[in-house]
């Protein structure tokens, strides 16, 4: 996979997509929206990949819009403006919906869009040092289409108090709101991502689309005798499954591995980095 903005490695059953714009803070612009959504789509697809890392190369992981495509907004249309915000949409859901765990590997300085891409992942490592901004109402906009995630990942009360106070906060603030869901120092980063990894492995690769599936589906419904009666139903057929038949026939022969790790390497030390 070739791209202006990205690049784009597949190994060992895992995909990593390295933002490659370091000298522009790896913003967002049209080119990189463009290609992140369609990378997005192309590793769903790949069934040799089963784990998604998005990564940054440089000093930042994503300052959020691009400048010169920022200031453009203010004079372009209504329908412009509303085209673009579409496609920003549909890359953070294509993150959120992507079919395997995905994780953001985080450093730097995160602003606004790209706090959004770090809450659209599954999980997000980051370094002690990254450092957040959802800075839009100080520029006299609004935060509409990273919210949703934000609140999602960090609570509506956290993401209320940093998107209308705009100011700066920790990569601990991040952790304990749960915008990160661990952090590390900076070299230890990849080493706690490739231990993430080997955990991650472990699992059946059809059961962890469908727990992702699941938890898109029941976050925020109330318990009512439907959701009770979806859950019966998921569980019921899931356990009819090859995959499930192959996990508990391992489980009860401890010496005989499920197919899904028969066939996997075994995961790197965790002091190699997997990126």
């Amino acid at each position: 996979m070739t791209y202006r903005n990205l690049l784009v490695e597949s190994r060992n059953q895992i995909g990593i997509i390295w933002m490659n714009q370091a000298d522009r803070g790896n913003t967002i612009d049209e080119t990189m929206l463009t290609e992140l959504t369609d990378v997005m789509h192309t590793l769903n697809d790949d069934l040799a990949v089963r784990f998604v890392i998005l990564a940054a190369a440089g000093e930042d992981f994503c300052k959020g819009i691009d400048q010169d495509w920022f200031q453009q907004m203010p004079s372009s249309s209504y329908k412009r403006n509303h085209a673009i915000a579409v496609k920003l949409a549909t890359l953070l859901e294509s993150v959120r919906t992507l079919g395997k765990p995905t994780i953001a590997r985080v450093h730097g300085p995160v602003l606004s869009y790209g706090a959004g891409l770090v809450a659209a992942c599954d999980m997000a490592v980051g370094s002690f040092g990254a450092e957040f901004c959802l800075s839009d109402v100080r520029t006299g906009m609004i935060p509409s289409v990273i919210s949703p995630y934000l609140i999602r990942a960090m609570g509506e009360r956290a993401a209320r108090h940093y998107c209308l106070s705009a100011e700066r906060f920790t990569a601990a603030e991040a952790y304990r709101t749960g915008l990160l869901t661990d952090i590390a120092p900076l070299d230890e980063l990849d080493a706690r991502i490739n231990e993430l990894l080997g955990q991650l492995i472990q699992g059946a690769p059809t059961a962890q689309t469908l727990t992702k599936e699941w938890i898109r589906a029941a976050a925020g419904l109330p318990f009512t005798t439907s959701l009770f009666d979806d859950a019966a139903k998921r569980h019921a057929a899931v356990c009819a499954s090859d995959e499930a038949r192959d996990g508990v026939d391992a489980l009860l022969h401890p010496r005989r591995k499920p197919a899904w790790l028969r066939k996997t390497k075994k995961p790197a030390h965790p002091k190699q980095s997997a990126l």
